[in-house]
């Protein structure tokens, strides 16, 4: 899933909102919480970017092997990308 670097900034202020007021953080400055937030969400993205990348990059390799087998493409992505994610010890 994609998310707009808006929509992670919201993600994180609402986290960090949430958190704060059932009183299960503290935090000096909300802002600077959310940032950090922000930041691994984005950063956990686009490992997963990343990632779909590299399987393009076989597929187009294996293009012709998949035509033989009937497979479709958003199969073989699927099953390409979770071999992938678990040899790289990604979890999705």
């Amino acid at each position: 899933m994609r998310l707009t670097s808006d929509q992670v900034e919201y993600l994180a202020r609402k986290i960090v909102k949430t958190l704060v007021g059932q009183g299960k953080l503290e935090v000096d400055s909300d802002t600077r919480v959310a940032e950090g937030i922000a930041r691994a969400i984005t950063e956990d993205l686009q490992v997963e970017d990343r990632l779909n990348e590299e399987v393009r990059e076989v597929l187009v390799q294996h293009a012709s092997e998949m035509q033989r087998s009937n497979i479709t493409y958003s199969e073989m992505f699927k099953m390409v990308k979770r071999k992938l994610a678990k040899e790289k010890g990604i979890i999705l």
